[in-house]
C-alpha cells in the first residue's frame, strides 16, 4: 500500500458531525493527500496503518473537529476595524464605510484579506463565503497564500444618497442579491416595486429565490417571506453579533421551524469587530434563547442547544456554500479540512460535556492547529504560510494611509492628552 501521503492522527476525541453525529472518545483518522481515508477507533486504525503511515501525530486527548465555515465575512473591511463603532447607520455608511471601501486599492484588499485570514484561521475557519468587496483579485491572492477555501464575490450598489460616484454606474438588475437589512429598505422596495412587504417578496415575485441563494442577516422578514425562503430552499447566514450592533433580532427559530438551512457568519470588522466564528456560536445560542422571552413570554433555556450551534458552523455552513459533498463533516472520502482543539487550559477545564464545552466555553485560543485540504495551515498556533508579524505591520501602515486617503477622521471619545 502506498504510504507517501498518509498522515495518521490518533488518540483524540473526534467529533465527526457525520449523519449519525458520531463522537469517538479515543479516535483516529488517516488523511491520504487531500482526503480522509479512514476514521475509527484509535486501536483499530493504529493496528492497520501505524506501520505504513508517513507521519503519525498523537493528539493526547485533544478534540478533532471539521473545519468551521464562516458564511458571511467582508475580508476587505478588516483594515476598517473600529472606524464606525457606536454611530448611527447613516454615519456608518456615508461617512465611514463607503468612503473607506471606495478608496481601497487592490493591494489594500490583499493586505486586509491577509489580516482577516489570520483571525479566521486562529478561530478554526477553513472555508468562508466572502460577503463582497471591491477588489476580488486582491482577495484571491491572499486566500491562495493563506491556504483557505473561499467563495469570493464583488459587492455592488446602484443607488443611495451619498453613494460614491464610481459605484453609481451599476444597475438595479446587477444588484438584486441581498435581503433587506433595515425597515427603510423594505419600505423602499414596497414603494418602487409594488409588492406588499419587502425585498424577499420582490425576489419571489421575479423568481430569483433559488436553492443556490445565500441570504445574509434576513432580519426584517415576515412569516410569509419565511415561507418563500423555505419553499425555494434559500439558505440564511445568521450574523448575531453584527445584527445586535446594527440591525436587530433575526427570526431564526421561525426559519429553523420552517426547515430553512441556517449557518453562521461574522460579517465585517466595522460591524462586528471580531472575526471569530467561535464567538458567534456562543452569541447565537444566548441571544436566540433570550429572544424566546419576547416571542413566547417565557424563558426557554433548551432552545438553540450546543449541538445545533456546531451544526451551523459545519454541516449547515457546507450546505450554504453548496460544498456539503466535500466538506462540513469528517467522513471517508471528504476533503481533509479539520481543526485541533486543546481543552486542557483554563477556559475549558473541566470538561464534563464535550459538546457543551465546545460551544459555551471554547475560545479561539483553544484552537491550536488547522488542516485545510490535507495541508497544515496552522500548527501549534503558528500560521505556516506567512509571517503574522509582517502582516500586522503592513496592515497598520495600509489602514492609516487608507483613512487619510478617504478623509475619514475618528473623533476622540475622551480627554486624550
Amino acid at each position: 500500500m502506498e504510504s507517501a501521503n498518509l498522515l495518521l492522527l490518533h488518540n483524540g476525541v473526534i467529533v465527526t458531525m457525520d449523519p449519525h453525529r458520531r463522537v469517538f472518545r479515543t479516535g483516529a483518522i488517516v488523511i491520504d493527500g487531500d482526503k480522509i481515508k479512514v476514521i475509527g477507533q484509535s486501536s483499530d486504525v493504529l493496528r492497520e496503518f501505524s506501520a505504513i503511515a508517513h507521519k503519525i501525530v498523537d493528539l493526547h486527548g485533544q478534540f478533532l473537529l471539521p473545519g468551521f465555515i464562516n458564511t458571511h465575512v467582508h475580508t476587505s473591511q478588516q483594515l476598517g476595524r473600529g472606524i464606525a463603532d457606536d454611530v448611527d447607520l447613516i454615519t456608518w455608511l456615508h461617512d465611514r464605510i463607503w468612503p473607506y471601501e471606495s478608496n481601497m486599492s487592490e493591494d489594500d484588499s490583499y493586505i486586509s484579506t491577509l489580516l482577516c485570514g489570520l483571525e479566521l484561521i486562529h478561530s478554526g475557519v477553513t472555508c468562508f463565503a466572502e460577503a463582497g468587496g471591491q477588489h476580488v483579485s486582491g482577495m484571491a491572492r491572499a486566500v491562495e497564500l493563506l491556504g483557505l477555501r473561499a467563495c469570493l464575490t464583488q459587492s455592488i450598489m446602484d443607488s443611495g444618497e451619498g453613494l460614491p460616484a464610481s459605484w453609481v454606474i451599476r444597475t438595479t438588475e446587477d444588484c438584486i442579491q441581498h435581503v433587506a437589512e433595515i425597515p427603510y429598505e423594505n419600505q423602499f422596495v414596497m414603494n418602487t416595486r409594488e409588492v406588499e412587504h419587502g425585498t424577499v417578496t420582490y425576489l419571489e415575485k421575479i423568481d430569483l429565490l433559488q436553492s443556490n441563494l445565500l441570504a445574509a442577516h434576513s432580519v426584517w422578514v415576515n412569516e410569509t417571506e419565511i415561507g418563500f425562503l423555505s419553499k425555494a430552499g434559500v439558505k440564511v447566514s445568521h450574523c448575531p453579533a453584527a445584527a445586535m450592533k446594527m440591525l436587530g433580532f433575526s427570526p431564526i427559530k421561525e426559519m429553523l421551524d420552517a426547515g430553512i438551512c441556517v449557518s453562521l457568519g461574522t460579517d465585517g470588522a466595522p460591524s462586528n469587530n471580531r472575526m471569530s466564528i467561535v464567538d458567534e456560536m456562543y452569541i447565537a445560542s444566548l441571544i436566540n434563547k433570550g429572544r424566546e422571552v419576547y416571542v413566547q413570554g417565557t424563558t426557554d433555556p433548551t432552545a438553540f442547544p450546543a449541538e445545533m450551534m456546531l451544526e451551523m458552523v459545519t454541516v449547515n455552513g457546507a450546505k450554504s456554500v453548496l460544498w456539503d459533498d466535500e466538506i462540513g463533516s469528517l467522513e471517508i472520502g471528504k476533503k481533509a479540512d479539520m481543526i485541533v482543539v486543546n481543552p486542557f487550559s483554563w477556559p475549558m477545564v473541566p470538561v464534563h460535556d464535550s459538546i457543551s464545552n465546545l460551544v459555551y466555553c471554547m475560545r479561539s485560543e483553544n484552537i491550536v492547529s488547522v488542516i485545510c485540504n490535507g495541508r497544515w495551515i496552522m500548527r501549534d498556533q503558528k500560521i505556516l504560510s506567512i509571517d503574522e508579524g509582517e502582516v500586522i505591520s503592513l496592515a497598520k501602515h495600509a489602514s492609516s494611509q487608507l483613512l487619510k486617503k478617504a478623509g475619514i477622521q475618528i473623533p476622540s471619545r475622551m480627554n486624550v492628552l
